[in-house]
């Protein structure tokens, strides 16, 4: 039980107003970690002073989302900076709904399921249930209609709202007279201010959801039942013998009839039957879905198939160890061709995603047949959760955009010994300090050196890096200072570079490197648009302007890289 109601409703609102001030016309950085350690303190606040404790097992996820939420301030790496943001709110979102009873390692793939709609239905209509209980006595004001006059306020003022803005936008002169009149009496600008207040209250009553789900419907002794099977198991042994038992004769005659295409590499290619990138591509994507459908086979099939004697227990093991050891075969395979890509091409984000990926993938297989050989069926959804928490963690501590930077910037192939520059200019800021570390190294080749010299160029005309100093400290991300130390160090050597300016929408930067004779295009770092406009003086939130280009560009085509 919640001791101090009002405890619930200021802390919500605290948090609530903690997301304007922190997030509004703000880019993401530390700002989100305060907020979100803020919420776990100022919840937990909550249910420690009305005696609610969590459960031990529950605070292996604090950990977990102390983790994710520093990444997301230190990272920019899209992907990365994703999954730091998404795995702590699912860290948050677990410790709510385990947080008295804490067996979340123990859910089933439909308990993972059941307990988050809960959390959205208890986010919904907990807040209302519960100040429905804990109001305050008003007997001494029931002959004012209070109730009536507060509920007509709330209708008429959405309503009020929306026809007022009709009449703004219906005509110029009307709609500047009462943005000034409400900017003189109350110093505001309506719209902006309206939509702010919606989104605090919005927050307020979503935390105070989450925070009364915690302390009130967290207990999941009745959801965590080894004994009980999911569905009642309607289907026989022999059919499903039948079915993984032919599952596993096709994939074994798959792996023999491609033994030498599985594990020819180089000299496959060398014979000239397929070049790099056709060998990587080549049944790929088809090879993972074979995987991910198997696992679904062994999982789906185990929760429906009754098997009573223990001999039946025994063959249905078997089958599925051996369809996830064949699975790992393809994986290898699977992993082999992405490696061949790189070799050739180098990485990019497409080719080290899935590299990391596979990995975690074949983890994931060995702990189901470890599972399986244990008859620990159950715990196959924890694999899965702990599977894809450490492909989040593999890439946050890898750093994909540095380590896309180092190799590329060093790999060298004789047949190919130019440099992606174009591709360099994409990547985060994560990859500027590997870029830089390079560019100082005398043992880089002055071919390459002039290609990453390129690259840190079109980084030095980027809107974040001109536009740094507007960033106020809740933007602040360890990822863009470490950029910004990095690239200021760096650019007195690279003042030989000729910068070419955009003149029309639409087109990017270009640098010629010091000799004249190549002109690299700095993709996606036109500083035309700035990256923070709100936060510039004059500016109103509103980008420059820009012409629009002609029919035809008089600017000729330069050479790339």
């Amino acid at each position: 039980m919640i001791k101090h109601s009002y405890l619930v409703w200021v802390v919500a609102l605290v948090l609530g107003w903690g997301a304007d001030f922190l997030f509004w016309g703000k880019p993401v950085g530390i700002s989100l970690p305060i907020y979100l350690t803020a919420c776990l303190l100022g919840g937990g606040l909550v249910l420690l002073a009305s005696g609610i404790k969590p459960a031990l097992k529950s605070l292996w996820l604090v950990a977990l989302f102390f983790f994710f939420a520093i990444i997301s301030s230190i990272r920019l790496e899209p992907l990365t900076l994703g999954l730091g943001i998404a795995g702590a709110f699912i860290s948050l979102g677990l410790l709510a709904v385990t947080y008295r009873g804490g067996g979340w390692a123990s859910y089933r793939l439909s308990d993972y399921f059941r307990q988050a709609l809960t959390l959205v239905v208890s986010i919904i209509s907990l807040p209302i249930e519960f100040y429905r209980q804990t109001r305050p006595d008003t007997s001494w004001a029931r002959r004012i209609p209070i109730k009536g006059v507060l509920r007509g306020v709330l209708i008429a003022l959405p309503v009020l709202v929306i026809f007022l803005a009709l009449l703004s936008a219906g005509d110029v002169y009307f709609g500047e007279k009462v943005n000034d009149a409400f900017h003189q009496v109350f110093g505001i600008h309506v719209p902006e201010q309206l939509l702010r207040l919606v989104i605090i209250l919005a927050v307020t009553y979503a935390l105070s959801g989450v925070i009364l789900h915690a302390g009130l419907k967290s207990d999941d002794g009745e959801l965590v039942n080894p004994g009980k099977p999911l569905v009642r198991r309607f289907l026989g042994f022999t059919e499903a013998a039948v079915i993984m038992g032919s599952i596993s004769l096709l994939f074994l005659v798959f792996v023999i009839f491609q033994f030498r295409y599985f594990f020819g590499g180089q000299a496959l290619i060398d014979l000239g039957d397929y070049t790099y990138s056709e060998y990587a591509r080549s049944g790929f994507n088809e090879l993972i879905s074979v995987a991910f459908l198997s696992l679904l086979v062994i999982i789906g099939l185990g929760s429906l198939t009754q098997r009573e004697a223990s001999w039946q227990k025994r063959v249905y093991s078997g089958l599925s160890v051996g369809i996830a050891l064949l699975v790992i075969v393809i994986l290898v395979s699977a992993y082999q061709r992405l490696m061949l890509a790189i070799s050739w091409h180098g990485f990019s984000r497409l080719r080290l995603y899935p590299n990391v990926f596979l990995i975690w993938v074949g983890v994931l297989f060995v702990a189901v047949i470890v599972l399986e050989v244990l008859r620990r069926e159950r715990h196959f959804a924890l694999a899965m959760l702990l599977a894809a928490f450490g492909f989040a963690i593999t890439l946050s501590i890898l750093n994909v955009d540095a380590a896309i930077a180092r190799h590329n910037s060093y790999v060298f192939n004789e047949e190919r010994p130019d440099i992606n520059v174009n591709y360099l200019t994409t990547l985060s800021t994560d990859a500027i300090p590997g870029l830089v570390q390079a560019f100082n190294d005398p043992g880089l080749s002055e071919f390459r050196r002039t290609g990453v010299g390129a690259a840190l160029k079109c980084y030095l005309q980027s809107s974040w890096y001109k536009d740094y100093d507007w960033y106020t400290w809740r933007g602040f991300s360890y990822s863009r200072r470490a950029a910004v130390n990095a690239l200021n160090q760096v650019a007195p050597s690279l003042q030989g570079y000729q910068v070419n300016e955009p003149q029309y929408r639409g087109q990017n930067y270009e640098v010629t490197t010091p000799d004249g004779k190549i002109s690299y295009p700095c993709d996606q770092h036109s500083p035309r648009y700035r990256l923070v406009p709100e936060l510039l003086p004059g500016t109103g939130g509103r980008p420059p302007t820009i012409a629009p280009p002609p029919t035809q560009s008089p600017l000729p085509k330069t050479g790339g890289g």
